[in-house]
């Protein structure tokens, strides 16, 4: 059975990049880190890292277990928070990742929604895109993410459970208020974070166009100012436009162009009670 206190130590080479910043992240001697790696090397019948010029580096057994590693000791975090929480939700902490436009809508209605309900209970968030989110979750490092996409079709993460939250609809943002995509097909295009950038391109070359993109960014302040000083035009989703609206632009909802926003938690029912506690909340506030 591999230890996972050699997890941890394969964990914070492969983080660090050396036995010395490994060491000195988990206050271990560095001749205790190299045991470690040993006896792990013993464990698992492979050869976990190699020299590399001066340094080291992880072979692909290595990153393959490190990899793993990272699950496996989130996981063991993750209970151990949980168990502590467990009784009466009087302490502990419930650990949130989300989208930025979620961040700046509902999610501040269900953190103060969870802090009146459980006052002991400490929510930590994280700001990220959903491809991220769902990774911190799968390790264990957040109880619940926040994501969207913009299939509902599509098939649910190994392991985790998805609540639906609300449907964002998607608007043409522009100075002239033209209620169709081809009618900038020869504008220039402002594109957002990667899966709203490909959901533009999308809807475009349904419109019958490929559209030049002159600008990205994920700033949407910065995005409506671009448009407001007619640097071109954009695709926002509702959440976004809610969070921030730039009074020179207009809005024109597009027809069939919805993202599906998502809570996803990690694990079989029933849910921890502080995760249940978030969920509970997140779902009353998205209403």
């Amino acid at each position: 059975m591999l230890d996972v206190s050699r997890l941890r130590v394969l964990l914070a080479v492969s983080r660090t990049g050396s036995l010395t910043a490994a060491a000195k992240a988990l206050h271990y001697s560095q001749p205790s880190i190299s045991h470690h790696l040993a006896r792990l090397e013993a464990e698992t019948g492979a050869k976990l890292i190699e020299r590399a010029g001066r340094g080291i580096r992880l072979t692909e057994a290595g990153k393959l277990l490190a990899d793993r590693a990272e699950e496996i000791v989130g996981r063991v975090d993750a209970a151990a928070e949980e168990l502590a929480a467990h009784v009466g939700l009087r302490s502990g902490r419930v650990r949130l990742a989300a989208f930025p436009s979620a961040l700046s809508t509902f999610v501040p209605s269900a953190a103060v929604s969870l802090s009146a309900g459980h006052p002991g209970l400490r929510l930590t968030l994280t700001e990220t895109e959903p491809p991220e989110a769902l990774r911190l979750l799968r390790a264990g490092r957040v109880d619940v993410a926040v994501i969207f996409r913009y299939d509902d079709t599509a098939p649910e993460e190994p392991g985790t459970g998805m609540t639906h939250l609300l449907d964002d609809p998607s608007y043409l943002v522009s100075l002239d208020g033209s209620s169709s995509l081809a009618a900038h097909s020869g504008s220039p295009w402002i594109g957002g974070c990667d899966r709203c950038r490909s959901h533009l391109l999308e809807l475009c070359a349904e419109a019958g166009f490929e559209p030049s993109i002159s600008f990205t960014s994920d700033d949407i302040v910065a995005v409506q100012a671009l448009v407001a000083a007619g640097m071109g035009v954009t695709v926002l989703p509702g959440l976004a436009l809610r969070a921030h609206r730039h009074p020179e632009v207009t809005v024109t909802e597009i027809p069939a162009s919805t993202r599906h926003v998502y809570a996803a938690t990690y694990g079989a029912p029933p849910l921890p009670p502080a995760t249940a506690a978030l969920l509970r909340a997140l779902v009353e506030s998205a209403r």
